[in-house]
C-alpha cells in the first residue's frame, strides 16, 4: 500500500504508475520498493473456532450484583468511550448474568 506525497490519501496502480485517487497525483513505481511492502497474499489462514458464547471465559471477581446481591461476576474492559478516557469495566452475575458497568469518576 503506498500514500501520496501531497494529500496523504491512499494510491492505487495503474500500469507502471501510482496514482492518488484523491488528487491524481503520480509516480512511477519502483520494483524494489514494492516488494518491501507487507501484502496479505501468502499469509496462514487462521482456524476458525466455534464459541458456545456466554461468559465462562471472562475473569470473575468480587462484586454485589444491584440485581440478585450475588457477591460474585464475571467482568471485562471496554474501550466505550474517546481514545483519551479510561476504559470502562462491565461486569456479569455469575448467578442472574445481569449486566451493569463501572465508570471511572
Amino acid at each position: 500500500m503506498k500514500f501520496c506525497d501531497e494529500c496523504g490519501s491512499m494510491m492505487q496502480t495503474e500500469d507502471d504508475t501510482w496514482v492518488c485517487t484523491q488528487c491524481g497525483y503520480e509516480e512511477g513505481r519502483d520494483a524494489a520498493d514494492e516488494a518491501d511492502m507487507v501484502t496479505t497474499q501468502g499469509q496462514e489462514e487462521s482456524e476458525i473456532i466455534e464459541s458456545s458464547g456466554g461468559t465462562s471465559g471472562l475473569p470473575t471477581t468480587t462484586a454485589q450484583c444491584p440485581n440478585c446481591d450475588n457477591d460474585e461476576a464475571y467482568w471485562y474492559m471496554q474501550q466505550i468511550r474517546a481514545a483519551d478516557e479510561s476504559e470502562t469495566r462491565f461486569f456479569v452475575c455469575t448467578e442472574c448474568e445481569h449486566k451493569w458497568r463501572e465508570d471511572d469518576h
